[in-house]
Order: C-alpha cells, then structure tokens, then sequence
C-alpha cells in the first residue's frame, strides 16, 4: 500500500476556501483538499483566513480578498503567501500551486516539488513568451482545449474537476424555467441567455455576480433587458442555493462567447441530474456529452431549439454521466497520480533549508 503524502493545497485568496459566494477555483480547492483528506493524506492548505477545511489551515490573509473593502493591493496578499510556504517547503512531498506563474521562478531558482494547475484562460498574446521562458514548469491543464495556445507547455498531465457525488438533491425535476449561472461579463453572453428565454416564452432565473470590471457592460446592455417579467436576476448565490437552483431548472443556458477552459457549472448541473445547452466553446464538447447531458450547439436558432428539445433528455441519465467522469474521488485519484510522479522524478538534491531558502530569494 502505497504510504500518504505530505501534500499543500496553495489556493488563490480571491475568495475563501470553499466560497462564500461565486468561485470556481476556489471551490475546486475545496473539493480536492476535502478528498485527499479523506483518502487519509496529510494537507495543508494555504488560503485566506475565513476558509474551512478539514486540513490544516495556514491563512496568509484574514479574509477573502474580493469581500474585504479595506484591500487594495491583492498582489501583496499572495506574495506573502508564498513566502509562507517557502518557509514550510521542506515539510511537504509535493506543494500543489493554484495561483497561476506567480511562483514559478522561485519554484525554479529553489528547485520546489511542486505543481500547478492551470485554471484560466491561455490564449493571450502576453503568456507565450513567458511559458517559453519557464518551460521547465510542470502544469496541469483542466482540459485539452485548455492547451491548444501552448501546446509546447511542460504538460504533465490534464485533470478533469470534480465534485462531491452526494449532493442534497430535491430530486430529478423540473420546475419549468431556464438557468444562467456564473458572472455577468461580456464572454459569458448573459444576452444570449436572454434572447433564447424569450424566444421560448420560459422564464430564466439569473444567479450570477457582477464584477466591478464588468460594471459598465451590466448597467448598458443587461440591465434594460431585465425589466422583461419573465425575466428574474437572483444575483449572487452560495452552495447552499446552488443544488435546488439547479435542480430544479428545465436546463441551464451556458451560451458562452470565449475559449472555456473548463465550465464548472455544466458539471454542477449535471451533479443535480440537470441539463446544459452550451455553445461549443473552448472545452464544452469535452465536457458535455452532446444529446445525453445536454446540447452542443453552434447557434442562437440551434439553442432555441434545442429548449423545446430538452425534455427528451434522462435526467437520471445525466445524473450518471457525473457520476462516471466528473466526481472529486475521481479528479483526487489523478491528481495524487500526478503527484507520485513529480515526487519520483525529482533530482536526488534535497530541498534547501528554510534559511538557505531565505538566501535564495535574496540573490534572485
């Protein structure tokens, strides 16, 4: 039997672990860390303050960033942080970063066992010259979408999110009305699940934030379309709403704009037994398996016909497929894979002690 590892979980500090409210990855964290808990390794799990965690808890900040007023600097939060683990590097197997490239010199120039995770977007101009420049760095893509703009990244291995298999479901139905979950923002096409309501003469229910960059874009173009009474914005809503909002949706509209890395809320519909019309984006026909958990489609005439075709869909079916590929017992599995690989691939140098670590950064 292979023996536990010593494991850190380095979470973004946007938002606690798990979140109050909207966060994907946060949430992601959450789920990871619960399950490697479980599965009796030894976690410590680096994020703000107000998180919980059967864990250990390290805060390298009081409380999540987003929802703390008297921040303006996240920035600094996050390199305190990774002067927190750096000083308990040694302790660990295996050190898990969620916080994109930021630690990736000092990862290097102080040879961490770690790992990172990759959980947004890659395509833009700016990140090409930068992961040439650290093509050393292990990463790990949330799907093979996710790679398409650095195919030549140190790729060791993709791994599908997860979620708990036992949610408090209020059973496989429908209460008649459409879902959007996630933000307000122009690539999310919050319109576009407007539109396809009112084509449809259903009712959408809108549970999303609204971030202070996308502000603009809600006051001008979302708002005025939200005086329409079928039309209802919830706002914001914790797990504690998510499972009977989603369950209970006729389908969730997922009619996004952009490269998707992944779209944790199909598979948070899809735990709760609920259907997704998505536009195909990104990772979305990885993801969602076309005419079992929902609709794949390439247009706003297809996504309006694909509503009064939903109902043929198995419910029970869907609530399956998760079960099969996208539970946090599965994505805790691969991930650990992972890990053993790193740790045996390491050179057999030991990790410097913390103050040859403190010497470290002062030279870089």
């Amino acid at each position: 039997m292979a023996r536990p590892l010593r494991i850190a979980q380095v979470a973004p500090l946007y938002e606690s672990v798990p979140p109050r409210l909207y966060g994907g990855t946060e949430r992601v964290v959450h789920y990871l860390t619960e399950e490697l808990v479980s599965q009796g390794h030894h976690v410590t799990l680096f994020a703000s303050g107000d998180s919980k965690s059967s864990a250990r808890l390290v805060a390298a900040c009081p409380r999540a960033l987003r929802l703390d007023e008297s921040c303006t600097d996240k920035l600094v939060h996050h390199m305190a942080m990774l002067d927190q683990v750096l000083q308990r590097a040694a302790s660990f197997d295996v050190i898990h970063f969620h916080i994109d490239y930021l630690h990736f010199p000092v990862s290097r120039y102080c040879h961490l066992p770690s790992v990172t995770t990759l959980h947004g977007r890659l395509d833009l101009t700016d990140l090409r010259p930068f992961y040439r420049r650290f093509g050393d760095a292990p990463v790990i893509s949330i799907s093979y979408a996710q790679r398409k703009p650095l195919p030549k990244a140190h790729w060791v291995g993709n791994v599908y999110h997860g979620l708990p298999s036992h949610p408090q479901r209020r059973g496989l139905r429908s209460d008649g009305y459409l879902a959007f979950l996630g933000r307000i923002s122009p690539e999310k096409r919050p319109d576009r699940a407007i539109e396809i309501a009112l084509a449809t003469g259903m009712k959408l229910k809108i549970a999303a934030k609204v971030d202070a960059v996308d502000r603009r874009y809600y006051e001008s173009e979302i708002k005025p379309m939200l005086k329409h009474p079928n039309i209802e914005f919830i706002g914001e809503i914790g797990d504690d709403q998510k499972t009977e909002f989603l369950s209970n949706a006729h389908a969730l509209l997922f009619p996004i704009d952009w490269p998707e890395p992944f779209g944790l809320a199909v598979i948070e519909a899809m735990q709760c037994g609920t259907p997704t019309i998505a536009f195909n984006c990104g990772a979305i026909p990885e993801i969602l398996r076309d005419g079992v958990t929902g609709f794949v489609v390439g247009s706003l005439p297809e996504a309006i016909a694909s509503v009064h075709r939903i109902a043929s869909l198995d419910r029970a079916g869907c609530r399956k497929a998760f079960e099969e590929r996208f539970t946090s017992a599965r994505m805790a599995t691969e991930y650990v894979a992972i890990y053993r690989k790193i740790i045996d691939s390491r050179p057999t140098v030991g990790l410097p002690s913390t103050p040859e670590i403190s010497h470290s950064l002062q030279e870089i």
